[in-house]
């Protein structure tokens, strides 16, 4: 449903559905119950400014009754955020479609205590573009190629394509050389199939029994020596590898769970396989997983296209 409000600092307006029924006579009675012990006050200056409209943008007031909408929109207040140390670089912007550089600790869209500091709300302010939307996401941690829409009216035919899956995605990641105990060995290159289940309450994907659900290549690129903090050859600090990963689905957290269960988990994952406690962000130590590429036939141009990522991984030696 079309928002009857504009974006405003790259934030899309909020909306609300109001309940059929219920101990409310008002909108405003029904905010308030909801979100009165926050900012009561707040929420009566919006009405009085007509801040909070129904469909079509008309206005509420304090007295708008509650079976007088559906649906209502207003803007949030936004708390102030510190500014993340890291920044996006642009690879490629025409009339349709905008590929950016994401970098670690970045989450893409607004959410939790990250709104003006994503990749979405930062690009839309910097560049102009309110109408501007992920055709796909990167986990916070994740860095890489990200692929934007730039026009509404071409939009479509980019999202038919990542959900008919004719989009071929390639990542790259550090890991341990050789499995974890425990784990057997792996002759790359390797395909691991498995049903995969994130429920919205709990920070872990699971993998459960049932018909596979998600699909990865996975190859070994080659080996190399860690590093000390100093960046040199650190005796005992194991041999590492870059591996190649071509995810053929989508699923949260797909590449993080597929690499720990081969006894390889991404060096400074601390989800998997152990999940570790929270602890403020280590910019030394960012997830070693890379969006390195994304290929797909231009569905404006019928020409094939490919972006690449410039970034490198930190531990790659």
């Amino acid at each position: 449903m079309q928002s009857p409000l504009p974006v405003r600092d790259g934030v899309n307006a909020t909306r609300l559905r109001l309940p059929d029924e219920g101990p409310w006579d008002t909108a405003m009675d029904y905010m308030m119950h909801r979100w009165g012990h926050i900012d009561p006050q707040g929420i009566e200056d919006r009405f009085d400014a007509g801040e909070i409209v129904g469909e079509g943008g008309i206005p509420l007031h304090r007295g708008t009754r509650l079976e007088d909408h559906t649906f209502i929109w207003y803007y949030r207040t936004l708390p102030p955020e510190t500014r993340l140390p890291v920044e996006l670089n642009i690879l490629h912007q025409d009339e349709h479609i905008l590929v950016v550089d994401k970098p670690h600790f970045l989450p893409t869209t607004p959410g939790g205590t990250y709104i003006q500091e994503s990749a979405l709300v930062r690009l839309r302010n910097q560049l102009d573009l309110p109408d501007l939307i992920p055709m796909h996401r990167l986990d916070r941690m994740t860095a890489g190629i990200l692929l934007l829409s730039t026009n509404p009216e071409t939009r479509g035919k980019y999202q038919v394509l990542f959900e008919k899956r004719q989009v071929q995605k390639e990542y790259e990641c550090v890991s341990a050389a050789e499995p974890a105990a425990g784990h057997p060995a792996v002759d790359f290159p390797v395909v691991v199939r498995n049903r995969m289940t994130k429920s919205r309450s709990y920070l872990l994907a699971e993998v459960i029994d049932g018909e596979p659900n998600a699909e990865t290549r996975i190859d070994l690129l080659r080996r190399f020596d860690g590093a000390d903090a100093g960046g040199h050859a650190a005796a005992g600090a194991g041999r590492l590898g870059l591996y190649r990963l071509e995810p053929h689905s989508g699923k949260t957290h797909q590449l993080r769970v597929h690499m720990a269960s081969l006894g390889l988990g991404i060096m400074h994952d601390s989800f998997y396989p152990e999940l570790l406690d929270k602890a403020p962000d280590d910019y030394t130590k960012p997830l070693q997983l890379l969006a390195r590429g994304i290929r797909f036939v231009d569905p404006v141009t019928q020409e094939p296209v490919e972006y690449r990522s410039r970034l490198q991984l930190s531990e790659v030696r």
